[in-house]
């Protein structure tokens, strides 16, 4: 499962794998920082759209090739557009929006996604981990949105950050694009646990296989009521979410579920 060696020029910028009902999703431009390229935006896009519609998946492990995770886009390709008749601008939004877009597929998508961090994560690589629903960061594992430093400021990766962590913190990281450890990663949130260097991805396909161990339809509806609610009032979000469980209810799996618990047995699963 752990692949670590520099790709060669007709390797695939993402690897896909699975890992019984865990697919696996690698960056593999080690030798790019895994910079998200126009290539590996679109390769991400299509792998996401293939796992959205394959019901044999229960969970996503994102992870990483190389000594970084993801250093935001790729500079050098966008600055190659400036030559461009309108000076780059159509293509940046191209970009821009193409990125935004692969951003919410991850957060729409219906099985959970887990980030999978085992070195610096800047700019739109710490976007992508903000998006994800959990990540594992190493101990060697770092965060930023440097962007304010190159006169860009991080303000897409902004939108996932400030919904992960609290609004004054998420303010400092954006206007001083310092590096955060990961130690405190953890501990604004932006990341659920740390783990010793080399076993980050191990730690999250665990994860995984234990998300994968619950009824499929119940993650699912949870993980979409879950955001959903993040943008209501709460007045609003209670009565949302009291007709979530209500319909979750009439499930098969909760009939199951509820029933094995009481019947103090392992519930079958039949993901409906």
């Amino acid at each position: 499962m752990n692949i670590q060696t520099p790709p060669r020029a007709t390797e695939a910028t993402l690897l896909r794998e699975r890992d019984g009902a865990i697919a696996v999703l690698t960056l593999n431009r080690p030798l790019a920082r895994n910079s998200l390229s126009e290539g590996l935006l679109s390769a991400l896009a299509q792998a996401l759209t293939d796992i959205a519609a394959d019901t044999s998946v229960r969970a996503v492990v994102l992870a990483a090739n190389g000594p970084a995770f993801c250093a935001g886009h790729d500079l050098k390709e966008l600055t190659a557009r400036r030559s461009d008749a309108d000076g780059g601008r159509a293509y940046f939004r191209q970009i821009m929006t193409t990125c935004s877009a692969m951003m919410q597929t991850i957060v729409t998508l219906p099985q959970p996604v887990i980030a999978a961090v085992q070195g610096i994560a800047t700019a739109a690589g710490c976007q992508l981990v903000a998006s994800c629903d959990l990540a594992i960061a190493s101990t060697d594992a770092k965060f930023a949105t440097p962007g304010v430093d190159i006169g860009l400021f991080c303000s897409t990766p902004m939108i996932a950050l400030s919904r992960n962590v609290p609004r004054k913190l998420a303010m400092e990281m954006l206007l001083t694009g310092s590096m955060v450890e990961a130690e405190r990663a953890a501990q604004i949130g932006l990341v659920n646990r740390v783990v010793a260097a080399g076993d980050v991805r191990a730690a999250a396909l665990a994860l995984a296989k234990d998300i994968a161990s619950k009824s499929t339809y119940t993650v699912k509806i949870g993980k979409d009521a879950f955001y959903r609610q993040l943008e209501m009032t709460l007045a609003d979000a209670y009565a949302y979410a009291s007709e979530v469980m209500t319909e979750n209810m009439m499930a098969r799996d909760a009939e199951e579920g509820i029933c094995a618990f009481i019947d103090k047995r392992k519930p079958t699963w039949e993901d409906r």
